[in-house]
């Protein structure tokens, strides 16, 4: 079966130039509406739309170079890796689809990856990583010219589903589309600007998963009976988060965004056997959000598949925020726009 992006590459390398060093930054991002559940596992197709929100400075900075030295390299943080780690494996497979995934005539590639995402900060890094290397190797191959930016967010979309929403600050809408090719599954921004929309991290658990988002969401299709209703409220849920954010209406926004977070970590709790990435930890943050939004604080939390709890609220609580969580990281998607 053909694959648009795929395709898309392929018609781009037609009218390349030779490769060329080239670098590219993209935020990691946070989903208010969330994905979860494939249509297609191979293209990273959804079931249902997401929309998420930018983390302004925390992500990834990625540079591809031509090798000199007739080999592939890759560099993270700083550090060599060997070429059969997952992260260079997933890496140098990505970068195939610009340089031939049969093998010939490949051009030896030197890709260098840091994050500014605070480790402690627990967050998973692979959608800036697949968006920066997307539009780096765009850049290296001399597509940039080619490729409209919603076309590289389609390529994105196979390194890493929600790399799809990283090209973009601030608000990005990650279509599910309906074509089997997935030539109408990209994700485009809002372009629309909310100074003071604010979101905390309150780190729980900063080491590696128990279960990948990948095996985890194909364990929970596969297995709760919770999923069958999952991806039509999931798609309504996008649709009215995204009204929402477009009217700046914080507590409907708020109110969606965490129900959304709740009912997916709900087909979780009910897969057979049972899959919980929350902890007792991450529970009572969310009892302690909920007292003190009782006693008039302005804040909803979200998860994603994770024990790590994200709030969201707008500035003018932020001194009560960081006086009830201590730990939190507060970061300001629109500070930089």
């Amino acid at each position: 079966m053909n694959d648009a992006a795929k395709q898309l590459i392929r018609d781009a390398m037609a009218k390349a130039s030779a490769s060329q060093t080239a670098s590219a930054y993209a935020p990691s991002n946070i989903a208010l509406s969330k994905y979860w559940g494939k249509r297609d596992r191979a293209r990273n197709l959804p079931l249902n739309s997401s929309l998420s929100i930018s983390l302004a400075e925390w992500g990834s900075h990625t540079q591809v170079v031509p090798s000199k030295d007739g080999r592939d390299r890759v560099t993270l943080g700083g550090e060599d890796l060997s070429l059969d780690t997952p992260f260079a494996a997933k890496a140098l497979k990505f970068a195939d689809l610009f340089r031939g995934e049969d093998g010939s005539a490949k051009t030896p590639l030197w890709i260098e990856t840091s994050n500014t995402i605070p480790t402690a900060a627990g967050l998973a890094s692979s959608a800036s990583g697949f968006a920066a290397l997307t539009q780096a190797l765009c850049g290296a191959f001399g597509l940039s010219d080619h490729l409209s930016e919603a076309q590289m967010s389609l390529i994105a979309r196979l390194g890493s589903g929600s790399a799809t929403r990283s090209l973009w600050h601030g608000f990005v809408r990650w279509d599910k589309g309906t074509q089997e090719d997935g030539s109408d599954s990209f994700a485009q921004p809002l372009n629309l600007q909310w100074p003071e929309f604010r979101i905390a991290i309150l780190p729980v658990d900063v080491g590696p998963k128990s279960h990948s988002s990948r095996d985890g969401m194909n364990h929970t299709v596969a297995t709760s009976p919770l999923f069958a209703s999952w991806p039509d409220q999931a798609e309504a849920d996008c649709q009215a988060i995204e009204t929402a954010v477009r009217a700046q209406d914080f507590d409907t926004l708020g109110a969606l965004a965490e129900a959304n977070a709740l009912a997916m970590h709900a087909t979780m709790q009910a897969a057979r056997p049972a899959l919980s990435y929350l902890t007792t930890e991450s529970w009572a943050l969310l009892d302690q959000l909920w007292q003190a939004r009782k006693e008039g604080l302005q804040a909803y939390a979200t998860m994603d598949a994770g024990a790590n709890v994200k709030l969201i609220f707008l500035g003018r609580s932020t001194d009560d925020i960081t006086h009830l969580f201590p730990q939190a990281q507060v970061i300001e998607p629109f500070k930089t726009l």
